[in-house]
């Protein structure tokens, strides 16, 4: 599995300005899935979509290290799996391990009956951004096709090496 295969430029939010975890999610869930960038999702999913990643951070938080959280979940009435990328520079406290605050986060949004794709895409994205650098890269991006286009070539670079 590639990003690409769940996540377009359109779906890239930089300059979140969230100061809470639900602030974040709501203002990433608006910004990144639901004004047009995804088929089948439209602003009448914002709570539902919200109360799917509420629930899985009530199970663990989401937070991973070195500035990235996943939030993630299953979504009944979705017909693929969809992500979303967002950039919060000043950061929030996600529950990471390493107890630093997270900046990038990548939502990931699965059909309930997708576990397999599901799983494919959290494990794509862990691989992309270990080490921590990736992270760095997308704070330094100056908009949303440069972030893209940063997290294509690391995608493109995974799939060669």
């Amino acid at each position: 599995m590639k990003l690409a295969d769940f996540l377009t430029e359109e779906r890239v939010v930089m300059g979140l300005a969230a100061e809470t975890k639900e602030e974040l999610l709501r203002e990433l869930v608006r910004r990144g899935f639901l004004q047009g960038q995804t088929p089948g999702l439209d602003d009448d999913d914002l709570d539902r979509i919200i109360q799917v990643l509420q629930h899985r951070e009530r199970l663990g938080p989401t937070g991973i290290k070195d500035g990235l959280a996943i939030p993630h979940g299953k979504l009944s009435g979705l017909s693929s799996l969809v992500g979303c990328l967002g950039v919060a520079k000043a950061g929030i406290d996600w529950g990471a391990m390493d107890d630093e605050k997270s900046r990038v986060f990548v939502v990931l949004l699965s059909p309930e009956s997708s576990s397999s794709d599901h799983l494919k895409a959290l494990a794509r994205v862990s691989r992309l951004f270990s080490g921590g650098k990736l992270v760095r890269r997308l704070l330094d991006a100056d908009g949303a096709a440069s972030a893209y286009e940063v997290l294509a070539l690391e995608d493109a670079h995974l799939s060669r090496g």
